[in-house]
Formats: structure tokens, sequence, C-alpha cells
């Protein structure tokens, strides 16, 4: 079944999200070459692809797991939680309608 991972960030994270982001893409990458992720990025803090110095305010990460245990697990290994990025964290399962 596929899970919505809704990640909220602390405010002023970007530091913390540039440090850890190797090791947040390659466990995305990951999951992308076993075709199980349905989509993934970040939620810019301002109206604009490139935020800049705004930075972020959270992610998007919608992706198959066996449960919604495994997808929990899954998202509390996240390098942004070790790396103080994250403030809050919710799995949700997630029905794809469209397209």
């Amino acid at each position: 079944m596929w899970y919505a991972i809704i990640s909220e960030d602390v405010e002023n994270s970007l530091a913390q999200r540039l440090a850890a982001r190797p090791a947040h893409l390659q466990r995305l990458q990951e999951l992308k070459d076993d075709g199980r992720l349905f989509a993934a990025g970040p939620h810019p803090a301002i109206d604009s692809l490139e935020p800049g110095e705004a930075g972020f305010t959270g992610s998007l990460v919608i992706a198959e797991f066996a449960s919604l245990a495994d997808a929990q697990q899954w998202a509390d290994a996240d390098p942004y939680i070790a790396a103080g990025v994250y403030q809050q964290v919710t799995v949700k399962p997630f029905k794809k309608v469209l397209p």
C-alpha cells in the first residue's frame, strides 16, 4: 500500500538540511530503484521552486510499504530526523485515485 510521509521542519532548517541531504536522497533513491517511490520533495518556504535562503518548511514522500508500521519505521530512520531538520513527521495511508 502507498503511504504519505508528511514532515514539518524546525525553523531555520536550511543548514541542517544541506548537511544531511546526501544521506536523505540516498534512501529515496533506494525506494525509487525498488519501484516503490511515487513522489518525493520539499515544501519551499516561499512561492518559488528555488527559495534560496528562505529554505523549506517540510517534505512529502509518497512510497509503497508492506504496512503502516514499516512506513513509520522507515520514516523514523530519516537522516533529517537525526540532523534536527524535522520537528514532526506524520505517516498516513494514501489511496491513489488519479492519474
